[in-house]
């Protein structure tokens, strides 16, 4: 009679597992992956034989992410995040723990997308051989700086530096968060200028309001930066607020 029993309850379990693992294999045949592209419609292939050039924004970005996950091509994964973020700029700008929220981004992957998008900026603050970037309006301080500060969601305070020609020698990130007297200090500001031999300098920071009017307190770091300068003898240009679609120049308001 325990004999019975015990192949009963085998005999069972071999019929859950069997369900199971049909179960298991219905899913994944139903589950479109990237394989199940013909090989001249895969984002690798296509870029191989066409260009880059030729790839949507979300072939770029399933290539950047390299796999899915179980049951989700690295495709669907791409559009999700084109998706929830809008456009190519609010993706940029996102933070590794914003894209981690989406299904099928990890730690690594939301990573990989941060790496790419900074090689691309990189890219864009890099000059031609030989050349050198020339501040001579507010337009081009605007251009040199504006890679580093599109799409960010905090204020950022840049300090361009310039040698006696007006050539762009170093840009560097001074402070990021809210601007106040108390964070913002002339010692690290201009200390980059020192080591560098800069002639002069042009601030450069970002309002994520949208909104380019200087508050009470860029008005009042402006003016103590300039009295710090005039003390350490490295001219300050200008003070430039950027926002995505326009600028405004505190010197041309003559708030220096």
């Amino acid at each position: 009679m325990d004999y019975m029993v015990e192949s009963t309850e085998i005999r069972d379990k071999r019929a859950i597992s069997k369900k199971r693992g049909l179960w298991e294999r219905n899913e994944l045949r139903n589950s479109f992956t990237i394989h199940d592209l013909p090989d001249s419609e895969r984002p690798r292939e296509r870029l191989l034989k066409l260009g880059s050039e030729a790839l949507s924004s979300q072939e770029v970005l399933a290539l950047i992410l390299g796999r899915g996950i179980r049951g989700e091509s690295v495709m669907v994964t791409a559009q999700k995040l084109l998706s929830k973020f809008g456009n190519l700029a609010n993706l940029a700008g996102a933070s590794v723990e914003e894209l981690t929220r989406v299904k099928g981004v990890g730690l690594a992957k939301a990573a990989q997308i941060k790496a790419a998008f900074e090689l691309s900026r990189r890219l864009d603050d890099t000059p031609g051989q030989g050349t050198k970037t020339t501040i001579k309006s507010p337009e081009a301080a605007v251009r040199s700086a504006k890679s580093q500060l599109r799409g960010k969601k905090k204020e950022h305070f840049l300090v361009l530096c310039l040698d006696t020609r007006n050539h762009v020698i170093g840009i560097r990130t001074v402070s990021i968060g809210s601007l106040d007297c108390s964070i913002v200090h002339p010692r690290e500001v201009f200390k980059d200028a020192i080591s560098s031999c800069a002639a002069s300098v042009i601030f450069v920071h970002n309002h994520p309001s949208g909104d380019p009017t200087p508050s009470e307190d860029d008005i009042k770091l402006t003016r103590r930066l300039v009295e710090a300068s005039e003390i350490i003898g490295i001219e300050v240009l200008d003070h430039i607020i950027v926002c995505d679609k326009e600028y405004l120049s505190m010197k041309a308001k003559n708030l220096l």
